[in-house]
């Protein structure tokens, strides 16, 4: 079956990227490993190049270009790349919108043209210690003074926490409005108050920087508000369905080039004298693979098409998370186990796919709040 979802133009923004990353990614990314942290020359590499800010309009420096196609081509060559420090998924693909969507003129103009060239890094921050994947119990708030907002509180898990620049932090304005009561500000690296604690130490993800970040009494222009008060949670829910489905375009790319790097190590590995490719377990255990790899990839193929004719619901995207997100870890773990003690070992691109695939069931939404937003949509 035939993969359909690209045309000549992104054929060639793929072969692009993948000279971008045989360039400028893969002689240090070994390096970034173990500095927990990839060098902010990438970004602006990137940026030179046009792999950031694909859908920003070109007033802005960006491409121009609402295709989120785009989008898949980088996740898809950096994943099979296991180039898995790169934050431009979460600069493009879920802080994008926002800034997009519902930043001013004013904002635009002071944000845009740094996103695009790579200047301005971004993340957003969502998830507090004591809430998870519960955004209703956020405890991080702002406060008005006069014209301004006075922000405090602290948020845990944030990508591209330590290198960032500019980051979307969702805060409590109202208590007493419960969903209405949250709203988004854009808070800006140097602003008195606001501090990155360590750089998370990770089972997996290692070059990809996730940090703590607190504010205290960080005091906002009434020009950092993102959108209109009161309206962070139904924002966060718009833009939560991309962000899933990003993540399942990992999934899906993951699984992929995992299955196709087993098949050639089985195809090598000999044992009892013969290819362990050719053992009846060996092949049906492929034989699976094989399969969930390709119901993912048709599924969120799909799902990439709805979303760009503004079709994707919720419980679909929500659906493409959680399915293919469980598939890539019990694929990845079967496929690792295929290898023998060699799967253990990290040199082997099997043992960083396994290490880095087990957040992928839990960021964006665990598999079991996914499930919960199916069941409701089912009117359960």
């Amino acid at each position: 079956m035939q993969r359909t979802l690209f045309d000549e133009d992104h054929k060639l923004f793929r072969e692009s990227y993948q000279g971008f990353l045989a360039e400028h990614v893969a002689p240090h990314h070994d390096r970034w490993e173990d500095e927990e942290k990839v060098d902010r020359e990438v970004w602006t590499e990137a940026g030179k190049l046009g792999f950031l800010g694909m859908a920003v309009d070109e007033q802005y420096g960006g491409g121009g270009v609402q295709d989120f196609r785009y989008n898949c081509v980088v996740t898809e060559e950096s994943v099979r790349g296991g180039y898995s420090g790169l934050g431009f998924m979460l600069h493009n693909d879920v802080v994008q919108p926002y800034l997009t969507n519902l930043a001013t003129e004013e904002q635009k103009q002071r944000w845009l043209p740094g996103f695009c060239s790579g200047e301005l890094i971004t993340a957003i921050a969502m998830t507090e210690p004591g809430t998870g994947s519960d955004l209703q119990g956020i405890k991080t708030n702002a406060k008005r003074d006069g014209s301004d907002w006075i922000l405090n509180g602290a948020k845990t898990f944030i990508t591209n926490g330590i290198l960032s620049d500019l980051v979307i932090v969702v805060a409590q304005t109202d208590p007493d409005a419960g969903a209405q009561g949250f709203s988004l500000f854009g808070v800006e690296r140097g602003m008195a108050g606001f501090e990155r604690g360590r750089n998370l130490d990770k089972i997996g993800l290692n070059a990809q920087d996730t940090a703590e970040l607190s504010f205290t009494d960080v005091r906002l222009p009434a020009e950092n508000l993102i959108g209109e008060e009161g309206m962070g949670f139904a924002y966060l829910m718009q833009n939560l369905p991309q962000e899933r489905l990003s993540i399942a375009v990992v999934a899906a790319a993951a699984m992929e080039q995992v299955l196709k790097e087993t098949i050639e190590y089985c195809r090598d590995r000999k044992a009892f004298g013969r290819s362990i490719g050719s053992f009846q377990n060996t092949r049906f255990v492929l034989a699976e693979a094989a399969t969930e790899a390709k119901i993912a990839r048709i599924f969120v193929d799909r799902c990439v098409e709805a979303l760009n004719a503004s079709d994707l619901t919720i419980e679909e995207a929500a659906m493409a998370k959680w399915w293919t997100t469980e598939k890539q870890v019990a694929l990845i773990d079967r496929c690792l186990q295929m290898h023998g003690g060699y799967g253990y070992m990290r040199e082997y691109p099997i043992a960083k796919a396994y290490m880095d695939s087990r957040v992928q069931t839990i960021y964006g939404g665990t598999t079991e709040i996914m499930k919960e937003i199916i069941g409701r949509g089912l009117g359960m």
